[in-house]
């Protein structure tokens, strides 16, 4: 059995069941200290997990300074369900509304919709007509739909790429993007993984709806993007990466 060692809000390891007890005889590790292993719930102090191995007189115990409790494997299992992130992204659709229909009114927008209502009720019921006044209104303001769609892409990445790990919306209900292990995605990660939600749009929305049944509560852009979304707020976590070594460092 491999054991992860927490100490000082870091995590170290993982170690042989075997090295661990001898470290704990030896006073290297006192019995404060953190352990965890596959298929623990949560970290338990070592004089838990492993009371005869304890050194019969342990060092003296320093109190660690406040930090974030580490990303473990209880927190990773705490999925974002599908309710909760629709009204993140409504809050988002919010957000961006205002600077949307600024980017839209400076290329045009007003004009080209009045001119399109025109030709709307010149057309009366002559449906090439309409698809042609459709047509002639998309393409003047193309300028304008293209950049908002860049702004809305660039709002989600840089936002979920970000010590926040999340958008204004997800930060109002308390939810965040991680990778598969709970740390912060690269703004390239994020970039992709919003350009993924195109599949899902294109399939009617079906990428979306599957965060409601599927196990780790993933839509399709998250499978692509080899994402995550949990509940609480990235601040009050601390990832560390694992440490690949054999001997304990603390």
């Amino acid at each position: 059995m491999e054991i992860w060692i927490g100490r000082d809000g870091q995590r170290h390891g993982p170690y042989k069941e075997e090295d661990v007890r001898q470290w704990l005889g030896s006073g290297q590790l006192a019995a404060e200290d953190l352990g965890w292993y596959e298929g623990l719930a949560d970290w338990q102090p070592l004089s838990v997990l492993f009371p005869d191995a304890l050194a019969a007189t342990p060092p003296p115990f320093a109190p660690a300074a406040a930090v974030p409790p580490p990303t473990t494997a209880a927190t990773l299992e705490d999925y974002a369900g599908f309710w909760k992130r629709l009204v993140a992204y409504v809050i988002d659709a919010i957000v961006l509304y205002i600077p949307q229909m600024l980017i839209m009114d400076a290329f045009g927008n007003g004009a080209a919709q009045a001119k399109l209502q025109q030709a709307l009720l010149a057309a009366g019921t002559d449906a090439n007509v309409m698809i042609a006044a459709y047509g002639q209104y998309y393409e003047s303001v193309r300028a304008g739909v293209a950049l908002t769609a860049i702004v809305v892409w660039l709002y989600f990445a840089l936002c979920e790429s970000s010590a926040w790990q999340a958008t204004v919306g997800k930060l109002a209900m308390g939810i965040r993007v991680t990778d598969l292990d709970g740390g912060r995605i690269s703004v390239w990660r994020a970039l992709g993984r919003y350009a993924a939600k195109l599949l899902s749009w294109m399939i009617l929305g079906v990428g979306f709806l599957m965060i409601g049944w599927t196990r780790r509560k993933q839509g399709l852009h998250d499978m692509i993007a080899n994402t995550l979304v949990l509940n609480g707020r990235a601040g009050a976590f601390r990832h560390t990466a694992p440490r690949d070594d054999r001997s304990f460092h603390a």
